[in-house]
């Protein structure tokens, strides 16, 4: 089969030759023209077929007439030039960027455009004089490359870079490097002339310097302790504060009473290790969106009908925000529907399967109530608006309680877990050497007791979790498996629980299995089956069609569809009926009718000929490679559930393919999926929760893990923990293994600090803690468990990746 030119797709339905190429479509012929003759044919040097197919477009973005919703999709206007960012999914490869950032020779008008790939956005600037956004948008709409806008974008709000840690560990280093240069002297205890006549000054600057690091740098250590002081948790904070503390005034002390040159290098060292730590653990995935709610599906306008003064019904397009009680809509075909609201004229087919994760499309009579987040699948709807967007069905949903949870906080991380028993144990080796000092020799008691409490700062152990879960969280990554942070490695190792969605998770939402049952159709009969098929809009004869042999279609003499019955057409004399079983009026002596009420949940299309019955296509969602072998690996060690939206017409199958005793739960609405969550964690579960859609945002938070499944990582994500690619969807008992081993990594990094710290304590409480050896020992500690975390999660990772191979 030849491939189209532009996109690469097979042209299957058409081909068209046009300057001794092929392309599959019209549109495809008209983008390559637009390049070809704008001086841009280099597009396809830099890929094979790299171009994307554009979609039918018209009238879908006329709500950009409205100069209200333009102004809210702006970043700058100055009367002349306008300034606009759109998230363009189909962003995809080089030759994209190239394309999209030489606008300027398609239209003149654009001024410059800059694409941001991680993030799916291209930047334009251009000229309000001379051109608009609504043209514009229809460029980048005809070359391939729709802009997604929605009801988020109308609240865009300007994006915050926090820089604070940046700018703290910038302080600290800047001044560890001087601090450090200053101390050299002082080390090797060389004796010349003018060492010794500024040897005070080089204190006094090292003292200078170290003061940012102690009250800027260093001072988040000192409000996190005082917190979990005052709610009565001893933190690692904790610790680390009294270090910090001890090691200023200890050194402080010394410079005044000119006792020695104190301990400025490792305090501004400590401050500076600590805060690469917490740099590198905060580090992550910023361009994927882990928190979209529905305004981030819905329509940012929809079509009002208002009369005017002579009676007349006209349209305009108005914001969605702004749509009242009482409105009138119009609702195209493939529309969402952004509020709850009566049916009021049109044939209403509506795919609830974005709310609820059921399939199967639901049919609608005038007068019948619709929700919002539902799609119009057969044609144009008339319909009075129930409730504004904020108060829909689906706005309600999204308010619940459990998206305002801070799940970060829910949860003692490993490290604090540790810390109160570290601090307590330290405290009391200070106070009990002291004591013995104080009876020995009480010279040495003082210097003792603040030794101790400086080379036992936890600072290599509050390094272990930060690099040991970053390097994870980047290995993730490196292998198609987003987490929004690395605290959710920790809570991945603690799970017992995973339950699964299964429209869009365990099933793929590219394509079905469709089987035929019955008396086989004649050549005749299938030419007129195809020809109807493709005459109807209906999701099912949709699928149907695109299976079936496409040649000799023949016009039809009569077609008739009745919405959420079939439809019936003839030709050439030979009449056909295709739909439900009661519209096509099965003959039972052509087929078993015990079979028809067993198999009566699946989908179906029937199919008569001449009032003959003939037999039906079942359609069964196709599920995805090795759901199997998934559930097999997490049945080892976790309870598993099947957690759908959908009815149990898959319940005999997905039995037949998973292992016996796991629970298999149908017909469950979202707050259902977020109730029985809940009710897990109450008998003490750590419930891992996979899903794809908004419908499973509820159960999503409120598990202690929330994993997305997505074709597409950077759009339509809800709220969730992580994003896992599709493509590397039966690798997930791999990387729950992974977590185990990062968790195995961190303790025994924890040992590693235990012996810096003994080795450390032996010095101190032995009164021969000497400033050189702090110097030494400190970073030392902090540098050596930095370079254990990366190779042995790097060793780690080289297991992963054979898992992940055997997977394959």
């Amino acid at each position: 089969m030849v491939n189209c030119f532009h996109c690469g797709d097979p042209c299957a339905d058409t081909l068209i030759e046009h300057k001794e190429k092929s392309f599959c479509c019209h549109g495809c012929k008209t983008v390559f023209d637009i390049l070809h003759d704008s001086d841009l044919g280099y597009y396809y040097d830099l890929d094979s077929n790299p171009g994307i197919s554009p979609q039918e477009i018209e009238g879908k973005f006329d709500f950009l007439d409205n100069e209200g919703i333009v102004e809210k999709l702006l970043e700058f206007d100055n009367g002349t030039t306008q300034i606009a960012s759109f998230l363009i999914p189909s962003i995809h490869c080089s030759s994209c960027i190239w394309v999209l950032e030489n606008l300027n020779k398609l239209d003149k008008n654009v001024l410059s455009s800059q694409v941001n790939f991680p993030e799916k956005t291209v930047r334009i600037t251009f000229s309000s004089e001379k051109t608009t956004l609504k043209k514009l948008v229809l460029l980048l709409s005809r070359i391939g490359y729709e802009p997604y806008i929605s009801l988020e974008n109308s609240e865009k709000k300007e994006k915050t870079v926090n820089r604070t840690l940046i700018y703290k560990l910038g302080v600290a280093g800047f001044a560890f490097g001087n601090v450090m240069f200053l101390s050299f002297p002082e080390y090797f205890e060389v004796e010349e002339f003018w060492l010794d006549q500024f040897k005070n000054m080089f204190r006094w600057l090292m003292f200078a310097f170290s003061v940012p690091v102690v009250f800027y740098s260093g001072r988040g250590y000192f409000t996190s302790a005082y917190k979990g002081l005052r709610s009565g948790i001893l933190n690692i904070d904790v610790p680390i504060a009294i270090g910090i503390a001890v090691l200023f005034l200890r050194s402080t002390l010394e410079i005044v009473m000119d006792w020695g040159t104190g301990f400025f290098d490792s305090l501004t060292g400590l401050v500076f290790f600590l805060l690469l730590g917490k740099f590198f653990q905060q580090k992550t995935y910023s361009y994927l969106s882990f928190e979209r709610d529905y305004k981030s599906y819905f329509p940012i306008a929809v079509t009002r009908l208002l009369k005017n003064k002579n009676g007349i019904v006209e349209e305009e397009q108005a914001e969605v925000y702004k749509i009242q009680k009482g409105d009138r809509l119009l609702i195209r075909n493939n529309e969402l529907l952004p509020v709850d609201a009566i049916l009021i004229k049109g044939k209403a087919l509506i795919d609830y399967s974005f709310v609820t994760g059921e399939a199967e499309p639901v049919s609608k009579q005038s007068g019948d109530k619709l929700y919002a987040g539902g799609k119009q699948q057969n044609g144009v709807l008339e319909v009075e608006v129930l409730k504004p967007v904020e108060q829909s069905y689906l706005t309600q949903l999204w308010s619940n309680e459990v998206f305002s949870k801070d799940k970060t906080g829910i949860f003692q991380s490993l490290t604090d877990g540790i810390s109160k028993r570290f601090t307590v144990a330290i405290l009391s080796i200070a106070f009990i050497s002291a004591i013995i000092w104080l009876v020995v020799d009480p010279s040495k008691a003082f210097n003792v007791f603040t030794a101790v409490l400086i080379v036992a700062c936890p600072c290599a152990i509050a390094l272990a979790a930060p690099f040991t879960l970053g390097n994870v969280l980047r290995i993730f990554g490196n292998n198609k498996f987003y987490l929004k942070e690395a605290s959710i490695i920790e809570q991945m190792a603690k799970v017992d629980t995973v339950v699964f969605d299964k429209t869009g998770t365990l099933t793929t939402n590219r394509k079905n299995t469709i089987t035929y049952e019955g008396i086989e159709l004649s050549p005749t009969e299938q030419q007129l089956l195809t020809s109807t098929l493709r005459a109807s809009n209906h999701p099912l004869s949709r699928s149907l069609y695109a299976i079936l042999d496409k040649n000799n279609i023949q016009t039809l003499d009569e077609f008739e569809e009745e919405v959420g019955k079939g439809m019936s057409a003839s030709a050439k004399n030979a009449t056909i009926k295709v739909g439900s079983s009661a519209f096509v009026k099965e003959n039972p002596k052509h087929f078993n009718t015990e079979d028809i009420s067993e198999k009566q949940k699946k989908t179906t299309v029937h199919i008569s000929s001449n009032e003959e019955y003939k037999g039906r296509y079942v359609f069964e969602n196709e599920y995805r490679e090795g759901v199997s072998e998934l559930f097999e690996a997490l049945r080892q060690n976790k309870e598993v559930i099947v957690l759908s939206g959908d009815n149990d017409g898959e319940r005999e199958r997905l039995e037949s393919m998973l292992p016996k005793g796991t629970q298999l739960i149908f017909d469950q609405k979202p707050e259902n999926k977020l109730d029985f969550i809940e009710k897990l964690q109450q008998s003490g579960k750590t419930v891992m929760m996979i899903g794809d859609g908004l419908n499973d945002a509820g159960a999503l938070k409120q598990s202690d893990v929330g994993i997305v499944i997505s074709e597409n990582i950077n759009v339509f994500s809800p709220a969730c923990d992580g994003i896992l690619d599709a493509s590397v969807f039966k690798k997930l008992m791999p990387y729950i293994d992974f977590s185990h081993k990062g968790i195995k990594i961190i303790k025994w990094a924890f040992l590693l600090s235990l012996l810096y710290n003994l080795i450390g304590l032996t010095f101190a409480v032995t009164g021969h803690l000497k400033p050189v050896v702090a110097a030494i020992l400190m970073p030392l500690s902090s540098i050596s468990i930095v370079v254990f975390t990366t190779l042995a999660t790097q060793y780690a990772s080289r297991e992963l990746r054979m898992d992940i191979n055997k997977q394959n």
